[in-house]
C-alpha cells in the first residue's frame, strides 16, 4: 500500500465515524500514525484531500467489481445469488459505505467531487453493464433500463444497510423484484394454429 491509499484510508476510516468534518490533515495525520504535516504534500487544501477519499472509495469499488463472479448458467436464482453476493462483498467494506454515504450527504453543493460516487462515474456505468448482461441472460423486457433499476436497488440496499436503519432480506428483495420483471417472447416458441383447440 503506498502513502496515497494509507492517507486515504485513514480519511475513510474518519468521513465514516465523523463525516467530512472530521476530514482534515491534522486528523489524518493522526489517523494514519505519521508525521504532522505528512497528509499536506499529498493534498494540500481540503478539497484535495476530499479528492482523494472519494477516489480511494470509487477505486474499491471498481476492485469489488472486478471480482464480481458471474455464473455461467444464468436463471433467476443464479441472478439473485450473484446480486445479492456483490451486496455483500460491498457491504463488508463497512467504512467505505459510511464514508461514501457521509460523502454524498455532505458534497451535495459540489457536484464535481460527487459525481464519482454517484451515477456520473464511469464504474458505476460498468455495473449497469454488468446487470444488463445479467438481465439480458434473462430475457427480461428492457435491458437497459432495468440494469439501472436493479443497480439502484442494489445501492439502496447497501445504504439502508449502511445507515443500520433496519434489518432486511436482500435475496427475498431481489427474488420478488427479478421475478415481476416482464420477459421477451422466446422466439423458440411456435404461435399455436387457430384451428388446435
Amino acid at each position: 500500500m503506498d502513502r496515497r491509499e494509507l492517507l486515504a484510508d485513514a480519511g475513510i476510516r474518519l468521513t465514516a465515524r465523523g463525516g467530512v468534518r472530521a476530514l482534515t490533515h491534522r486528523a489524518v495525520d493522526a489517523e494514519a500514525g505519521l508525521a504532522a504535516g505528512s497528509t499536506s504534500y499529498y493534498a494540500r487544501t481540503r478539497r484535495e484531500l476530499t479528492a482523494l477519499v472519494v477516489a480511494r472509495v470509487t477505486a474499491q469499488l471498481s476492485a469489488e467489481l472486478g471480482a464480481l463472479q458471474i455464473p455461467d448458467d444464468l436463471d433467476d436464482a443464479a441472478v439473485v445469488h450473484s446480486a445479492a453476493a456483490f451486496l455483500e462483498q460491498l457491504a463488508a467494506r463497512a467504512e467505505a459505505q459510511a464514508a461514501r454515504l457521509a460523502l454524498l450527504l455532505d458534497l451535495r453543493e459540489d457536484e464535481e467531487l460527487r459525481a464519482p460516487l454517484t451515477g456520473a462515474d464511469p464504474v458505476r456505468g460498468r455495473l449497469n453493464e454488468a446487470a444488463r448482461s445479467l438481465l439480458d441472460a434473462l430475457r427480461v423486457a428492457d435491458p437497459d433500463r432495468t440494469a439501472v433499476d436493479l443497480v439502484g436497488l442494489i445501492d439502496a440496499m447497501l445504504l439502508y444497510r449502511t445507515a443500520a436503519v433496519a434489518p432486511l432480506d436482500p435475496v427475498a428483495i431481489l427474488t420478488a423484484y427479478i421475478a415481476g420483471l416482464p420477459r421477451r417472447a422466446d422466439r423458440t416458441t411456435v404461435p399455436a394454429s387457430p384451428d388446435e383447440p
